[in-house]
């Protein structure tokens, strides 16, 4: 009777079918802003240009559009390996961010099951969960898998999440669970994304996803480290982060502020790039005018247009009891993932980090945003940096191999 059961279920999914529409979902890092025009793009463009040199440059892909989904921590985390691939010379890679999404759906269904209901189930995630993805399942290029069906220009995975959730539930409901519920929840996945392959060639080679990740890529996830900086653990030692899209209870080793942002820039002057997780709910981040300022206690109030994309706004100094208090108030949460990928220093002399967004080309950098130091320090929850960046010195602290 169970078996019987579970088949009407899947049947029932099978026959609402998914396709994808442009309906909006409230995650607020998910989605690019509705107007992305700007008549005064190319005046803002020359003025950021006029004010700002780019003192550091790391080479990465083509800004993507992540479109109506809440995958952000996956095409940032992404870009990071294609950024690592092009510094190790394995070639300029344009990798599938859907395989590692629909990979990690599984992961989410699984871990939402034996929770019994009581866990994240959503779109969202984090940078180490393409890593141990990629590592589980391997990875393959864009041109084997767009997660894109049907003539489909446009990512939206707001159907799609709807009905995995709606059939989990369904699922929790026969106890003992059936052998085949994952049968189901693959179809639907399936049925929107479209199969996975189990082989392909490239470059005139035949290559499973595993053997992808293993011989092109070289892929290796303990060449990656996770960092936060939070007063309410000890630093130096590691500790799952308490936010939602933690599903996969990943653990971060806990820095002094001062330390996490020096390895940041180490991290970029080394030569490699840096995954970056931060709150872009507040009014300091203007994707539309390249722009993102501390304007939390900003001294004298609210500045201009020119004065944010210039780099001379003097903002407030952040320190770890404010960004621990407004952690701790809900105020700051990881609502957005992004790619840093230079350094740069404007006029002033301030220092601001040059960061790769996947909301497309949104603004007068073209997907692109100048964050300053006083943003990164208010409002990062975390980074994930490659281990090779890392001091000796740092790496003995915290006892990494």
């Amino acid at each position: 009777m169970k078996k019987i059961v579970l088949l009407a279920v899947v049947a029932f999914f099978a026959a609402k079918g998914f396709a994808q529409t442009d309906g909006e979902i409230a995650n607020p890092g998910a989605v690019k802003p509705k107007d992305t025009t700007n008549k005064k793009a190319t005046g803002i463009a020359k003025t950021i240009q006029e004010n700002f040199s780019l003192e550091k440059s790391i080479p990465a892909t083509s800004v993507k559009d992540q479109g109506m989904t809440g995958t952000c921590w996956c095409f940032s985390s992404t870009s990071m390996i294609e950024s690592q691939c092009m510094k190790n010379n394995f070639g300029n890679l344009d990798l599938s961010e859907m395989f590692t999404v629909r990979n990690t759906y599984l992961e989410k269904a699984k871990n939402y099951l034996l929770r019994q209901g009581h866990a994240q189930f959503g779109e969202g995630g984090l940078g180490h969960d393409l890593i141990r993805s990629i590592a589980t399942y391997g990875i393959v290029p864009e041109s084997e898998y767009s997660g894109l069906l049907n003539g489909q220009k446009v990512h939206n995975h707001e159907k799609l999440v709807e009905a995995l959730k709606k059939y989990l539930d369904s699922v929790l409901h026969i106890v003992p669970l059936p052998k085949e519920w994952m049968a189901g929840y693959v179809h639907i996945l399936d049925s929107s994304l479209g199969t996975p392959p189990e082989k392909f060639n490239y470059n005139g080679k035949q290559y499973t996803p595993k053997s992808f990740a293993s011989e092109v890529l070289h892929f290796n996830a303990n060449d990656y480290v996770n960092i936060t900086s939070f007063t309410h653990h000890p630093y130096y030692l590691p500790f799952v982060i308490e936010v939602p899209d933690n599903f996969s209870s990943g653990e971060y080793y806990n820095l002094p502020l001062n330390e996490m942002i020096q390895v940041a820039k180490e991290t970029l002057n080394k030569g490699y790039s840096v995954l970056w997780d931060a709150d872009v709910s507040n009014n300091g981040f203007q994707q539309k005018i390249g722009s993102a300022i501390n304007m939390y206690q900003l001294p004298g109030g609210l500045k201009t247009k020119e004065s944010l994309i210039t780099g001379e706004v003097q903002e407030a100094k952040v320190d770890a009891a404010t960004r621990q208090m407004l952690y701790e108030n809900l105020t700051t949460q990881d609502d957005h993932l992004m790619h840093i990928v230079g350094l740069e220093k404007a006029k002033s002399g301030r220092e601001f980090f040059y960061v790769k967004n996947s909301w497309g080309d949104v603004g007068p950098l073209h997907g692109y945003i100048n964050v300053s130091e006083g943003y990164f320090a208010m409002n990062t929850i975390s980074i994930i940096v490659p281990k090779a960046a890392l001091s000796k010195e740092l790496l003995e602290k915290l006892k990494i191999k």
